[in-house]
């Protein structure tokens, strides 16, 4: 069947009414700390979302110990033996920028023009800073004040998932089977979906947390983490010639080794790349993180026994250095898991395309919680937000996004019914 008009108009004043308010609640996680949730501050929003779930009648909802959000949709009549399917999206925003006190602004009928920012004069957003704004040229825009991010990546997914919901619930003519609904903390820093309870999951799941409308993502990054501890010795500078062992100037020289093409800033597409993300210490001991990306295994490879054999180059040129140096591998490239089974897909697209919204095809440059729970056989591609410049002040998102992700939950939904 297909949405009317008064399906869309409840799923968008729903949707955005939602993502309003859940951006205005700080759930920004901590990338040090190992624990889940990494910061306490997610299990707020979940609460909120425990009790609006109630409110929709779904059931068994629980928020666990790790701060899991997980309900259950019951099918309707006469669908009870549909394979049921799996709706997440994640609490926490990014530490990369401030997520405290939002303050969401609608920019309303958006003219094209570059859009000021209430808190930062100097900041503005523009079709250069992101092209597909020119798309959306008379929509609603939305956007925080300048001084954080937005937080639609991923608010926007937790909005639109609350809206089909409450879509289930108002219009009964909506037709589904089982739908299991859960909200993870701890994406964005790569943890907490390690303590999900796959029992609780189907064997078909969809993340809703992709960028520009009509996405729909099923590959991603192999990643690794990689760890450095330079150990130096500190010697009063004015009487360390030849004896000093700088271990914090040794690791800006060492990092500058790192081939600038292979930079994030100067790649794209399917081109991989190291990111140095942390760099701290002083001349006694230094320590760093970077990451690492790319869409094929032995790329990743490669890159690991560069930094390998320039940590062995580096003790040698600097007698007495030590560099500990550890390899963390964070997920795999879920394609290889999610191609087995291209129904999975093929419902995503058919479901995208029935929205009037013209399907787009990515490769994720990043991770979804999708890329683990596929390698544990939960097979789950990615479902666009709407959201973009995520983990950045400018980060927007248009409101026909938010009614937009939702439809495609409904159609989803009802596209499953018939794989009996």
């Amino acid at each position: 069947m297909a949405i009317s008009k008064e399906i869309e108009e409840f799923l968008l004043n729903n949707a955005v009414e939602r993502f309003l308010r859940y951006v205005k609640i700080w759930t920004t996680s901590d990338e040090n700390v190992e624990s889940v949730p990494s910061t306490k501050i997610q299990l707020d929003l979940g609460k909120v979302l425990v009790d609006e779930l109630k409110s929709l009648n779904l059931e068994d909802i629980v928020q666990d110990e790790f701060g899991f959000v997980y309900a259950y949709l019951p099918p309707s009549k006469g669908f009870e033996k549909v394979k049921p399917i799996g709706l997440l999206a994640h609490l926490d925003t990014s530490p990369a920028a401030s997520g405290k006190d939002v303050k969401p602004v609608i920019h309303r009928d958006y003219n094209g023009k570059e859009i000021a920012f209430i808190q930062d004069k100097e900041l503005t957003l523009t079709p250069s800073d992101s092209p597909n704004l020119e798309e959306y040229i008379g929509l609603d825009i939305i956007t925080s004040q300048g001084d954080t991010l937005l937080g639609a990546d991923d608010k926007a997914g937790i909005a639109e998932i609350m809206a089909a919901c409450a879509a289930w619930q108002k219009f009964p003519e909506l037709k589904h089977g089982s739908i299991v609904i859960c909200f993870s903390p701890d994406e964005e820093i790569g943890i907490g979906i390690k303590k999900v309870n796959e029992k609780k999951l189907p064997k078909i799941c969809y993340t809703v947390d992709g960028g520009e409308m009509g996405e729909l993502e099923f590959e991603c990054f192999d990643a690794w983490r990689a760890s450095f501890k330079f150990k130096g010795l500190s010697v009063h500078p004015g009487y360390a010639k030849n004896l000093m062992i700088n271990a914090i100037q040794i690791a800006t020289r060492f990092f500058s080794e790192i081939p600038e093409a292979e930079s994030p800033e100067h790649t794209e597409e399917r081109e991989g790349y190291f990111h140095l993300a942390k760099l701290q210490g002083e001349a006694e001991e230094a320590m760093a993180r970077m990451i690492i990306r790319d869409y094929e295994v032995e790329n990743n490879q490669r890159r690991m026994d560069y930094l390998k054999n320039l940590k062995n180059a580096y003790e040698i040129r600097y007698p007495g250095l030590k560099i500990e140096l550890n390899f963390l591998h964070q997920y795999q490239n879920m394609l290889k898991f999610i191609e087995k089974k291209q129904k999975i897909v093929d419902l995503a697209k058919q479901a995208i395309e029935k929205t009037g919204v013209e399907l787009r095809v990515h490769a994720i440059r990043g991770g979804t919680d999708g890329a683990q729970l596929s390698v544990k056989g939960i097979l789950t591609p990615n479902i666009f937000t709407g959201g973009q410049l995520a983990h950045s002040r400018k980060e927007y998102t248009p409101t026909l996004a938010l009614q937009k992700a939702a439809e495609v939950l409904i159609y989803l939904a009802e596209l499953w019914t018939q794989e009996r």
